[in-house]
């Protein structure tokens, strides 16, 4: 019995040798470290997160932008009385144009207002027209009549600017006119007016327009 108590107190010892030796120490060392790789990794993978975020974004900048700019011309609440009691809807009349030739006017309602801008604004882009130019101003003179509503636009120097105004100058400055000089004669109505000021810049050509329609009017004449 007294060898087998003195072989049981050796093991203890030696058991807390190996404990308290370097080795363990290094072991927890060794342990530690892992936790803070771990740690570690995990911010690395927030990273990655948000590095992905980033890379959407730019994706998103690299995507080709809409370069229609619109303006809200008139905005109009309509009540309708019935029955059960009063509908408000609104009515948008909105200008769509690029500033660089091309400019389309639409109207959109709806019972919510942006609804109502966004229909409009839909509208406007389908229908879209090229404007004659010539340089910044127009090549000649012309006129534009709609219900009560008429217009005179006559073209101008580098540096005269628009001289307009109302919703004539927001059709004329998305289209991408910077010298004109306009007058306008009768009702001040917007709707009216946008339509006229459009009807006068259809009606423009430019020179070498104006020669090939004449060409095919003449074709016309001696094939008869």
């Amino acid at each position: 019995m007294d060898e087998i108590m003195e072989n049981n107190v050796e093991n203890i010892e030696e058991i807390k040798e190996t404990i308290e030796s370097p080795a363990t120490e290094n072991n927890a060392q060794v342990v530690e470290n892992n936790g803070d790789k771990r740690n570690g990794n995990k911010r690395f993978d927030k990273n990655k997160k948000f590095g992905k975020k980033d890379d959407r974004k730019r994706r998103d900048d690299r995507r080709p932008r809409d370069e229609m700019e619109s303006r809200v011309v008139s905005r109009r609440r309509v009540s309708k009385s019935v029955k059960g009691g009063d509908i408000q809807t609104y009515s948008v009349l909105v200008v769509v144009g690029d500033k660089k030739g091309r400019v389309g006017v639409g109207r959109g309602k709806s019972r919510e207002q942006t609804d109502a801008v966004d229909k409009a604004i839909k509208n406007a882009k389908r229908n879209l027209v090229t404007i004659a130019m010539e340089g910044t101003t127009i090549p000649h003179a012309t006129e534009g009549k709609f219900c009560t509503s008429k217009i005179i636009m006559l073209p101008a120097k580098d540096g005269n600017g628009i001289i307009a105004g109302g919703a004539a100058r927001a059709v004329i400055e998305l289209a991408g006119i910077r010298d004109i000089t306009t007058k306008l004669h009768g009702s001040s109505n917007k709707e009216n007016c946008v339509k006229a000021t459009l009807q006068a810049l259809l009606s423009l050509k430019t020179l070498d327009q104006a020669k090939k329609l004449r060409e095919k009017i003449d074709n016309m004449v001696e094939g008869n």
